[in-house]
């Protein structure tokens, strides 16, 4: 069966979107609506799976919502909205929660790291999001999904559910007439030389919300002069720059800088090495404030001036949800005709 190309990702609503957010999700977002119809989702459902503090989450919420605006995503054009609105994603999910096997949910490795040594105390939410994660790619039949290298593993699950799902009802999808597969294998976009933007302090960790020192990273609210003074303390070695890629490979900090200034100008490691390869650090630094500053300031600027304006943003998120709705909403009609529900005329 062929399915409509469609693209779906989602963003959490946790706080302080910063450059990890922007050029491992957010730019590769505003790239594909040329291309492909869009959905863009802020999960909020996922978000809650550790607690939120209910008047911050409101707050975080239009924030990504702000953010996918001042970024370039055009919400006339592209469906924007946050999960909670669309109550197809946890009614998909139960479903999913069916389907899946509990071998595969072991063998996340997300959920390892975030529940640590104490997981008898996380809550259930954190162990099944991933089941969550393919209902709201799936609701949609999503087709692609940009992903960042960490998030691999939760869209093989989604493609694993997908197919057992076709498998598992593969009679009753026929007799329902949507041929021999209902659900897409979605597959990952992942591109560009900075998909795992690392630490500003420690070029072995991932830019993280929730490392302590702000220095760590750089917010999409920071100013420029906040910008500027984070890139000009961002860790680097004594070295100069190398002339190869291959120069990079033992220096983690040097990696992650040439990757950054890459991605922000759109071009390669190897264009931006041609460039400053055997330069000093004070000299490319200079260079990447520059081109930060230009690149991100703006972004903050609009940022903060949209939140400024929650009538707007609940406006938004009220339109895309409704349009969500439509498309997830068939799906559902779909899937409980399949799974043999009686379900309301």
């Amino acid at each position: 069966m062929a399915f409509k190309e469609r693209v779906f990702s989602g963003v959490q609503p946790t706080g302080n979107l910063h450059l990890g957010n922007y050029l491992g999700a957010i730019t590769k977002f505003v790239a594909l609506q040329d291309t492909y119809d869009c959905i863009y989702c802020v999960v909020d459902l996922h978000a809650i799976t550790v607690w939120q503090d209910p008047p911050e989450l409101k707050r975080t919420i239009r924030e990504v919502t702000a953010a996918f605006i001042a970024c370039g995503i055009d919400p006339k054009k592209q469906i924007i909205f946050n999960q909670s609105q669309v109550a197809e994603h946890a009614e998909l999910a139960w479903v999913f929660n069916c389907v899946a096997r509990l071998g595969w949910l072991n063998r996340m490795t997300q959920f390892k790291e975030k529940a640590g040594k104490d997981r008898e105390n996380v809550s259930v939410g954190l162990y099944a999001y991933p089941n969550l994660m393919a209902a709201d790619i799936l609701v949609y039949r999503a087709t692609h999904v940009p992903v960042g290298e960490d998030q691999k593993q939760h869209l093989e699950l989604a493609r694993d559910i997908a197919q057992k799902f076709n498998v598992d009802f593969a009679a009753s999808i026929a007799s329902n007439g949507y041929g021999d597969a209902f659900f897409p294998q979605p597959e990952p976009i992942i591109q560009g030389p900075a998909t795992r933007v690392m630490s500003l302090r420690d070029g072995s960790k991932k830019m993280s919300k929730s490392e302590p020192s702000d220095y760590s990273r750089i917010n999409l609210t920071d100013d420029a002069d906040t910008i500027a003074q984070k890139v000009r303390k961002a860790k680097t070695d004594p070295e100069a720059l190398p002339s190869e890629e291959e120069g990079l490979k033992p220096r983690p900090e040097a990696d992650n800088l040439v990757g950054i200034y890459a991605a922000l100008n759109n071009t390669t490691k190897a264009a931006v090495l041609s460039e400053f390869g055997g330069a000093q650090f004070s000299t490319f630094k200079m260079a990447l404030v520059d081109l930060s500053v230009a690149k991100l300031g703006p972004i903050g600027s609009e940022m903060k001036k949209l939140v400024q304006d929650p009538v707007y943003i609940d406006s938004i998120l009220a339109d895309g949800s409704a349009r969500a709705s439509a498309i997830a909403g068939e799906t559902m009609k779909a899937v409980k005709d399949i799974v043999g529900f009686v379900r309301r005329s």
